[in-house]
């Protein structure tokens, strides 16, 4: 799509488009997007993604033969945040009924301890 190929708005960045959902009438469409980063780069991207919605409905009006290009709206799916917040949920309360140590760390790998570990190799000064 144009985004990742005619698209040269520093501000976006790291967008995935999940889906598009045109209304019957073909004047308007609303594009869910994933954006990787933390609140404040979603909020940059699809602050970018909207001031290039006029951009990218002259692509479309050059690639389709329709009696109107459809506005576009650009949405946040939080879906695979969810999803990745659902897992670690999952993984918690699987330790715990397992009796295994809970890493509440979201830095560090679930379940990581290297404190009984030891480099058989010295590393080189």
């Amino acid at each position: 799509m144009s985004i990742l190929t005619d698209l040269r708005d520093p501000r976006v960045r790291d967008v995935t488009v999940l889906g598009v959902e045109v209304t019957a009438d073909m004047r308007e469409a609303k594009v869910s997007v994933s954006v990787m980063g933390d609140e404040a780069q979603q909020a940059l991207s699809l602050r970018g993604l909207q001031n290039s919605a006029g951009f990218l409905q002259s692509k479309i009006a050059d690639r389709i033969e329709t009696r109107y290009i459809p506005k576009l709206q650009f949405v946040l799916d939080r879906g695979v945040k969810n999803v990745a917040a659902v897992g670690e949920i999952l993984d918690r309360i699987r330790k715990e009924k397992e009796g295994l140590p809970v890493n509440d760390d979201a830095a560090g790998d679930p379940g990581e301890d290297d404190s009984h570990e030891t480099d058989p190799v010295p590393s080189p000064s």
